[in-house]
């Protein structure tokens, strides 16, 4: 609730057997972890998501041990926080993280982000952002909606859309290319981009 005043959107999960698929299902700007969790601990949670995210996470966590501490950086933490702790500690965490990340101490943070018609690509991030959404693609995501936009109102043909995305098109199959336009356009909606991807049939893509 406290964080909510502070217009932070709160998702808490419930379903401890699968976090990392909640994480990719909600796409948080931020992860809370918590060492002591049913099933899996935190540590390997941090791991699994630091498999598909580069989100800040925090660890907060009643073991106060040094080598608790060191364990949760190097699974992938980025703070830790013992328990119990007053919330102005974690506000000030939670805003150090955001800015490290997101904000003014991010790095190359004016270098490298493109500017298409307010659609902005953070290129060391894999990150869009629309209408101050934000949402962090696969690699191959991003790849493919970075070419696509650095060639806006042009048609990319597909042979050249395959040749760089994969080193080795002869082991692609063609609906490979397919399908991850069909996820980069999902993954787009959910952030507010509709019909941003046109198919060209026989041709490629704008």
């Amino acid at each position: 609730d406290k964080l909510e005043r502070y217009n932070y959107i709160v998702y808490i999960a419930n379903d401890y057997s699968d976090i990392k698929s909640i994480f990719l299902a909600e796409d948080p700007h931020l992860v809370l972890l918590d060492i002591n969790l049913p099933n899996y601990d935190g540590f390997f949670w941090c791991r699994e998501i630091r498999t598909v995210s580069k989100v800040p996470i925090i660890f907060i966590s009643a073991r106060f041990s040094d080598m608790d501490q060191v364990m949760a950086i190097e699974n992938g933490g980025d703070d830790y926080i013992i328990k119990p702790f007053s919330f102005d500690l974690l506000l000030a965490k939670i805003k150090g993280v955001m800015r490290r990340a997101y904000g003014e101490y991010a790095e190359n943070k004016t270098k490298d982000v493109l500017d298409a018609d307010g659609v902005y690509l953070y290129t060391n991030q894999n990150i869009v952002e629309w209408n101050n959404k934000k949402i962090e693609l696969s690699k191959k995501e991003f790849a493919l909606l970075y070419i696509l936009i650095t060639n806006l109102n042009e048609i990319v043909p597909r042979e050249k859309l395959l040749e760089e995305l994969w080193d080795d098109i002869d082991f692609v199959d063609d609906n490979t290319l397919s399908v991850n336009i069909g996820r980069l356009r999902k993954r787009l909606e959910d952030i507010g981009i509709y019909d941003a991807i046109e198919t060209k049939r026989g041709q490629g893509y704008s």
